[in-house]
């Protein structure tokens, strides 16, 4: 089982920034989990909400502004940059589309056009790139192109929707039934988010979890440790 660090190490650093990235490889996480949105002028950042309220006391719509107006407000990271420090530090990579957006599939073919020009470094690198989406119509369009999509499950429901090469659920999911992945998965990786307790990583490890998200990945490394060692 492996731990990704969902937002960078963001339980000690602000979300997505390059310091949490870089804290992730200090704490020791195998990869990086990122949210994806697209800009006014059309370039991929990591970035969670559709605005900088949260982050930022800023009204401002990542989809209705430039890089550089957001940039203004606030460090933002674009996903060429994180590609290129995961690439350096072989950090495998876990990628969330959001949806929905104004532009609709627009962010799923940009990024696959980034990966495509970083095609040879990615595969020289080693690391694994998964696609991770709410939106059954985003992981159908990724799994054309041959990358393994994750389809995120936050409702009991989305059991109708799970022929993705993988599934994502929400770890609260788990905590009444841990036995729900495999039951969902047929076989197939489950991928769940967001874990920072040892007793959640517990329940994540018994239902045969491939990935955990952590926004705090040192301590879930340690806490498997501890797991296995029992």
């Amino acid at each position: 089982m492996l731990i990704y660090a969902h937002r960078g190490a963001s339980a000690d650093y602000p979300e997505m920034s390059r310091a949490a990235y870089l804290g992730a490889i200090e704490q020791g996480a195998d990869g990086f989990e990122c949210d994806l949105r697209l800009t006014k002028d059309k370039v991929l950042i990591c970035w969670h909400d559709d605005d900088l309220q949260r982050m930022a006391n800023s009204p401002l719509i990542v989809a209705r502004s430039t890089l550089a107006e957001l940039r203004s407000i606030t460090e933002i990271l674009t996903f060429d940059e994180l590609l290129r420090i995961a690439l350096q530090n072989k950090k495998s990579l876990a990628l969330e589309t959001k949806h929905p957006v104004p532009t609709r599939g627009e962010v799923e073919r940009e990024l696959l056009k980034t990966l495509s020009a970083h095609s040879e470094a990615i595969r020289e690198s080693g690391i694994d790139i998964s696609i991770m989406s709410f939106s059954w119509w985003a992981i159908r369009k990724i799994r054309s192109h041959g990358y393994l999509g994750v389809y995120l499950i936050a409702h009991r429901w989305q059991r109708f929707f799970t022929r993705s090469g993988a599934i994502g659920p929400g770890i609260f999911l788990l905590r009444d039934d841990s036995t729900l992945p495999r039951k969902l998965s047929k076989g197939r990786k489950i991928f769940i988010w967001t874990v920072n307790e040892k007793d959640d990583l517990e329940i994540a490890y018994r239902a045969g979890a491939s990935v955990v998200m952590s926004d705090r990945p040192g301590e879930m490394k340690i806490a498997l440790k501890q797991i296995l060692a029992q």
